[in-house]
């Protein structure tokens, strides 16, 4: 389970780090080295999710979930939104989701 958490996160910082950096890029006028490395990450970020076990559509469909709890996280940390009592209710409902669709015991 740890391992499977883990690379959902590996995932997310690939993918979440890598729009960034394009983003501050394009956006904010950073050099283009910024851009290249957030192609670099956002390469590495589907080359990370094919290590699930799970199948495709299983991996994409908790991993959207884990990518809006740690979009929300990331940004709190990196732009200052502060998330209000509706964002942490979402992510509140969003783990009790992940933890259905991934871990709930199948007959």
């Amino acid at each position: 389970m740890l391992k499977t958490l883990a690379v959902f996160f590996l995932a997310g910082l690939c993918e979440i780090g890598g729009g960034y950096l394009m983003w501050q890029w394009l956006k904010s006028g950073r050099p283009g080295w910024t851009g290249l490395v957030g192609a670099l990450l956002l390469a590495l970020y589907g080359w990370v999710a094919t290590w699930q076990p799970t199948s495709f559509g299983k991996t994409y469909a908790v991993y959207g979930a884990i990518f809006i709890l740690m979009s929300l996280a990331w940004a709190a940390y990196f732009d200052g939104f502060r998330p209000d009592r509706f964002d942490v209710y979402g992510g509140v409902i969003i783990l009790l989701g992940i933890a259905v669709v991934l871990f709930w015991p199948r007959l």
